[in-house]
């Protein structure tokens, strides 16, 4: 996996296992989420995106690096740019089926029309495709994602940026929006569901109404399970009289989490606003793919909770009784154990800018703090969009996790 010489070791706070800094150069760089191996299918590569500047969000047109770090060399390389990517996630790059095929987000700055780039690492080769990428299926054949324009509607910091003009608007409930899914080989995409057939199809059913005759619904998450046998997708509506709604504040959000089979069939509920509202976030699947994981305030008071709920809804239960959820939470292969971190403001936090990378035993009942690490960065009171999350990630060995921090003055990849 890694060349523990070609990298230097993170010694802060004494992290109870041994971490190295993958990015000790230039810094800037960020990997992609907590539920995506940003680590290439043979185990050797590790694709960034490395941001321009860190002190304000990024303008329409304005240009990000993808970066390819050599786990076995230590070599870093700028191996192309992009137009399609915003702080949190970056480009949004997902690994293919194996070393040869990256894609990610990009923009065209004539049209301001995003697109899906198909790039071999190795000989340079870019192929155009339809549509943007959120997630791409464990074959490598299918590319899921909300519309990645309109996704800042609801949060800053997702999807890709184009002026505000071109961002359209989502009244009532949309046929011609919702989910969409690019063939990775012939590059066309199709509308998968549309907002409104979500609204009319899932079930347990959704009210029409007011959904129906007022406010603004969105896409915006959406993740294979392991198997590649079905898929989540998370849609947020909200009603409001400004001209122009950015980045809604969370408390005004319904959210639904919804999961369906990868043909569009077979939609149920999985998580509606009436868990939400109480606060929550960061749904994801089991290894098992049949159950998902997220924090929630289950109970109805501040308390956040690990929780698991199967994919249709049923079974809505803690996961863990004595010990609060946080951050991004996963759950390993091994049933026995998460891995998650926590932002600045939660109480698991150290109250000075750093943040735990807490490992959680479910039989024992205990948890310990992995590692310690920095994510107070001066972008932060700029945009909340700038802060800087860890997202730990596991490599497809299920052994190895890389997340990213702000040390020495940047933002780096560990």
């Amino acid at each position: 996996m890694i060349n523990e010489k070609a990298f230097p070791r993170y010694a802060e706070y004494d992290p109870v296992v041994p971490v190295w800094c993958v990015t000790p150069n230039a810094g800037g760089c960020i990997h992609r989420f907590f539920d995506t191996s940003p680590i290439s299918p043979s185990g050797r590569y590790l694709a960034l995106t490395r941001m321009p500047r860190e002190d304000r969000l990024n303008l329409p047109g304005e240009r990000a690096s993808i970066v390819i770090v050599d786990l076995q060399t230590g070599t870093e390389r700028e191996v192309a740019e992009t137009c399609g990517w915003e702080p949190q996630l970056g480009a949004n790059i997902n690994w293919g089926s194996d070393d040869n095929a990256l894609f990610y987000n990009d923009v065209d700055d004539k049209t301001w029309e995003p697109f899906i780039v198909k790039f071999d690492i190795f000989t340079g080769k870019k192929e155009r495709l339809e549509g943007s990428i959120y997630r791409i299926s464990p074959d490598g054949k299918s590319i899921i994602s909300a519309s990645a324009i309109r996704m800042r509607r609801t949060q800053d910091g997702y999807g890709v940026r184009v002026p505000d003009e071109l961002v359209p608007r989502n009244f009532g409930l949309r046929d011609d929006d919702g989910l969409y899914m690019t063939d990775a080989e012939t590059g066309k995409q199709k509308l998968l569901v549309s907002i409104r057939d979500v609204f009319e199809k899932a079930q347990p059913s959704i009210p029409l109404d007011p959904y129906e005759t007022m406010g603004e619904c969105y896409g915006f998450h959406c993740k294979f399970n392991p198997q590649g046998d079905r898929l989540l997708f998370t849609m947020r509506w909200f009603h409001t009289d400004l001209e122009q709604p950015w980045n809604m504040n969370s408390r005004k959000l319904h959210f639904w989490v919804v999961t369906m089979r990868p043909d569009g069939s077979d939609i149920r509920v999985a998580v509606g606003p009436e868990y939400w509202r109480h606060g929550g976030h960061h749904i994801n699947w089991f290894p098992d793919g049949e159950k998902l994981s997220m924090n929630l305030c289950i109970d109805g008071d501040n308390k956040m909770y690990f929780v698991q709920v199967n994919a249709d809804g049923t079974d809505m239960k803690k996961i863990i009784e004595e010990i609060p959820g946080s951050g991004h939470p996963t759950v390993h292969p091994n049933g026995r154990h998460i891995l998650t971190d926590s932002y600045m403001h939660e109480k698991v936090s150290f109250g000075d800018g750093t943040v735990p990378l807490r490992w959680i035993d479910l039989e024992e009942k205990t948890e310990q703090t992995l590692v310690r690490i920095n994510v107070d960065n001066p972008g932060f009171q700029v945009s909340k969009a700038l802060r800087v999350d860890p997202h730990p990630a596991w490599a497809a060995d299920n052994r190895h996790i890389v997340f990213n921090g702000f040390v020495q003055g940047t933002r780096r990849v560990f």
